[in-house]
C-alpha cells in the first residue's frame, strides 16, 4: 500500500517540486491550493501522464472547515494521510510602518493558522490513533534572523518554528515527528522581480555562491519523510548555501 502525502500550497515554487518528487518516489499525491488553480490542474496533468499517483484538492487554509472536508476528503479516497507538508505561504515586501493590519493578520492566517488547522486535522482525524506520522512545516530563514522589510512574513515563519518545536515534545511519544525545513534565497516565483544587480548583491553573501533551486528543499523534505529521519524530530534545517551558521 502507498503512503499518502499532503503538501499545501503544492501547485507552484517549492511546494510543486516536493509534489513531483514525492510522486515519482512511489507516494499517492495530494496536492492542496488555493488560487493556483491553473498550476495545479497543469501539475495533475503533468504528473498523470507519467502514470504517477496525483490528486488536487481547493481549499483555503486558514478556514478550518474546508480543511476538515479535505482531509476528510483525502482520507476516504487513499486511507491514510502519512506525511503532512505545510507549505502554504503568502509574501509582502513592505515597510514595518506601511503594513496594515488586515496584512499582518492575513499573513498569521496563512502561515499559523493554516499550519493550525491543518496539523490538528490530520492528527485528530488519522495520525495520533494510528501512532505514526511525519509533519514537516516549510518556514524560512528569516523566520531565524529575520529580514528588514519583512516583519510580518518573518513573525510568521519564526511563530512556525516555535509551533514545530513545542509540537515534537508532545507528539514524541506517538511516534510522530515534527521537524522544519527554512529555506533561504531560493530562486522561484519569491524573487523573480530581482534586478541582475540584486541577485549578484544576494550570491555575493553565499558562501556556496549560488541562489538555491527548489531541488535542493525537496530532496530534504524527501529524506524527513523517509524512514531515514526516523528519529529527528523537534529540529530546524535550513538549506541556505551557509548565508547563516
Amino acid at each position: 500500500m502507498k503512503n499518502t502525502v499532503l503538501v499545501t500550497g503544492g501547485a507552484k515554487g517549492i511546494g510543486k517540486q516536493i509534489c513531483i518528487d514525492f510522486a515519482r518516489s512511489g507516494y499517492n499525491v495530494c496536492v492542496n491550493y488555493n488560487t493556483s488553480e491553473k498550476e495545479a490542474k497543469l501539475l495533475e496533468n503533468e504528473l498523470n501522464n507519467e502514470g504517477l499517483s496525483i490528486s488536487i484538492y481547493k481549499a483555503d487554509v486558514s478556514d478550518r472547515i474546508q480543511v476538515d472536508n479535505m482531509i476528510d476528503t483525502i482520507i476516504s479516497r487513499y486511507g491514510s494521510i502519512d506525511v503532512l507538508v505545510n507549505n502554504a505561504g503568502i509574501s509582502e515586501y513592505s515597510l514595518f510602518t506601511d503594513i496594515s493590519e488586515e496584512s499582518f493578520k492575513r499573513m498569521l492566517d496563512i502561515h499559523l493558522l493554516g499550519t493550525f488547522n491543518c496539523t490538528q486535522s490530520v492528527l485528530k482525524k488519522y495520525m495520533i490513533n494510528k501512532k505514526e506520522g511525519k509533519i514537516i512545516n516549510i518556514s524560512s530563514i528569516w523566520g531565524i534572523t529575520g529580514a528588514s522589510c519583512e516583519v510580518h512574513y518573518s513573525t510568521a515563519k519564526a511563530g512556525m518554528i516555535g509551533f514545530t518545536k513545542a509540537l515534537a515534545h508532545e507528539l514524541g511519544p506517538c511516534n510522530i515527528t515534527v521537524n522544519v525545513v527554512a529555506p533561504g534565497v531560493i530562486d522561484t516565483d519569491m524573487i523573480a522581480t530581482l534586478t541582475e544587480e540584486e541577485r549578484k548583491g544576494i550570491i555575493d553573501q553565499i558562501p556556496l555562491m549560488r541562489i538555491g533551486n527548489t531541488k535542493d528543499i525537496s530532496g530534504l523534505v524527501l529524506f524527513l519523510a523517509s524512514d531515514k529521519a526516523s528519529y529527528i524530530t523537534g529540529q530546524v534545517i535550513s538549506p541556505n548555501g551557509g548565508m547563516i551558521i
